[in-house]
């Protein structure tokens, strides 16, 4: 059994100042968890209080059947991948990853077999005679992951071990990382600031923000259905398209009211927002959930003027701008690669109101519009 479990968490430092707020985090035994945020968010902190590396200044954190607060980190049954690899040079790979065992006091068999089974996981049998400056950077990183899987840990823990990869070199990696989670069905916690690795790897990953866990879900719920404005922004590439307003209502139905027109919001958003008539808010909209207005389709949709186009291959960014006031609003769109668009060009964008969202303006920056958690 190798629960990981978090309970009103707080680190504070020297000054007082408040790294990480009231986490709390259930993670199950076998379940791969992405804790991802900017940096300064806290994540790496909490990883390190998991790890026993960073004292905790409150609350309680259990791994497996054991409160794990005063416990060595060494005692702890954790592995952790940093991000620098933390090879010892002069040591050859065998040695490197066969540290840890003997230290343990481990029989010079069990040590060999260990060795032998990691390394043909991560396909660096061939490669147990050399130093770590004999190979490259991706071999490092999995001569790193081999030492942790030797120790057969209650958990793994990532410390954004990709993070020092080229992109290429990520993208193989990160498929390798979730093929060895499935193989291995060890808890993971991993940690990371690049979103990509946040939604491909995790079971469920959880956003943090100044020291706050803000949400914690299944990858594609948290894209789907952000609790708030942060979230919503941090996710996804391009980021959310935010446009400041106002709630109108007109009988049954509920507008959003900015200074380039109105746009009627869809039905399921009326039991959330028809209570809230003047209210500033925040509409949100993802580029994929744009497209190009047909002559008749003036419903859903805004008059906009091409600024800059992007082709990127398998799709096109396309930055326009809307009046908003006495300033002009930037605001993108992710279309197909043959639409053909020049920069200055006038035209109408239709929204797929089905995937829009309300904010709150306010510093909450709350999603109005999910209505488990409409206010009542």
């Amino acid at each position: 059994m190798s629960r990981v479990l978090l309970e009103n968490i707080v680190k504070v430092y020297q000054g007082g100042f408040e790294a990480v707020k009231d986490a709390c985090l259930d993670i199950a035994d076998r379940e791969f968890v992405v804790i991802v945020g900017p940096s300064g968010c806290g994540k790496t902190t909490t990883l390190r209080m998991i790890a026993g590396l960073e004292e905790i200044t409150s609350g309680q954190i259990s791994i497996g059947d054991r409160i794990v607060n005063d416990i060595a980190p060494k005692n702890r049954d954790i592995a952790m991948v940093f991000q620098n690899y933390a090879l010892y040079p002069h040591m050859t790979v065998f040695d490197n990853m066969a540290f840890g065992l003997k230290l343990r006091k481990n029989s010079k068999a069990e040590v060999a077999s260990r060795v032998k089974d990691a390394a043909e996981i991560l396909g660096i049998e061939k490669l147990l005679k050399r130093k770590p400056k004999a190979l490259s950077g991706g071999q490092r990183q999995r001569v790193a992951l081999g030492r942790a899987i030797v120790r057969k840990p209650k958990a793994f823990l990532y410390d954004e071990p990709l993070s020092n990869l080229d992109a290429k070199l990520r993208v193989t990696m990160r498929t390798e990382l979730k093929s060895l989670h499935q193989r291995l069905e060890t808890t993971s916690i991993y940690v990371t600031h690049d979103q990509a690795e946040a939604m491909t790897l995790g079971d469920r990953i959880c956003v943090m923000h100044e020291g706050i866990i803000q949400q914690v879900d299944q990858p594609m719920e948290v894209y789907n259905r952000p609790v708030n404005r942060f979230v919503a922004g941090f996710l996804g590439t391009p980021h959310m398209n935010f446009v400041e307003g106002k709630i109108e209502t007109v009988g049954n139905s509920v507008f959003f009211n900015f200074s380039a027109g109105k746009i009627e919001l869809p039905a399921r958003m009326n039991e959330c927002l028809n209570a809230k008539n003047g209210r500033d808010v925040v509409f949100g909209f993802r580029a994929e959930n744009v497209s190009i207005a047909s002559k008749d389709d003036k419903k859903s949709s805004i008059n906009a003027k091409v600024e800059v186009v992007e082709p990127l291959g398998d799709r096109l960014n396309v930055y326009f701008n809307i009046k908003c006031m006495t300033s002009e609003k930037w605001l993108v769109a992710n279309l197909d690669p043959h639409v053909r668009l020049t920069p200055g060009q006038t035209l109408r964008f239709k929204l797929n109101m089905d995937k829009t969202h309300v904010f709150d303006k306010g510093d909450t920056g709350k999603n109005l519009t999910l209505q488990e958690r409409a206010e009542m």
